[in-house]
């Protein structure tokens, strides 16, 4: 249906294409468009706004904290930029500006609750894209990108308590899988979330098993 909200959305669309097209740490253009269309799936399964969700998704990364120093108010303030540049009404810049205010991890003891039912369905699909066989590469691409140890036995995970703690983390690819990925399953909002966690935990565990495997005891 060709209405204001979804030519909004197309517009905004191809703003994030042009921008990530060639980022290469995992955060790029595929990603977003992986979470876009599971924010969709999701949203429509559990009754929420599906351009809501949608748009939401599409700007959730544009400023992410990572390639920021650390500021997690950029992303907030980039997506509101845009928005507001593409003719988006206040109400729609306030909803979807909370979202991705809100929707990155921050570490294990840290608990980011949504407020709204579009921002769980895209705070899920963006989770379900740090996991299985995609978060395992994106996990790597990421790691290399910022200049990460694969593995080293020596360094044990860390369960961050707070989030400049998770923040500051420098630890290897490998303790990411402990520190985050392992986790997200049971931090799903949405029953549609969970379900699709659910499988995908299982092969990231099974790979971190193999991984563990084939590097052989530190006596090796």
């Amino acid at each position: 249906m060709n209405t204001p909200q979804r030519r909004l959305v197309e517009r905004v669309a191809e703003h994030i294409k042009s921008k990530f097209a060639d980022e290469s740490s995992g955060h790029d253009w595929h990603h977003i468009n992986r979470v876009r269309k599971l924010a969709r799936q999701i949203a429509a399964q559990e009754g929420a706004d599906v351009d809501m969700a949608e748009l939401a998704a599409l700007v959730h990364d544009i400023a992410d904290w990572k390639f920021h120093d650390g500021d997690d108010t950029k992303g907030p303030i980039e997506a509101a930029r845009l928005l507001r540049q593409e003719g988006a009404t206040q109400d729609v810049i306030d909803r979807v500006t909370d979202i991705v205010a809100t929707i990155s991890f921050k570490g294990a003891g840290v608990h980011t609750a949504m407020k709204t039912l579009e921002g769980k369905c895209v705070q899920d699909a963006d989770r379900l894209d740090a996991i299985g066989a995609i978060g395992i590469a994106r996990c790597f691409a990421y790691g290399g990108h910022a200049g990460r140890l694969m593995y080293d036995p020596d360094e044990a995970p860390v369960m961050h308590a707070t989030a400049e703690a998770y923040k500051a983390a420098k630890g290897t690819s490998l303790n990411h899988f402990y520190e985050k990925l392992f986790l997200l399953k049971d931090r799903m909002n949405t029953s549609s979330g969970r379900a699709l966690a659910e499988e995908r935990t299982q092969y990231m565990q099974d790979f971190v098993a193999r991984f563990l495997q084939e590097w052989g005891s530190p006596a090796d």
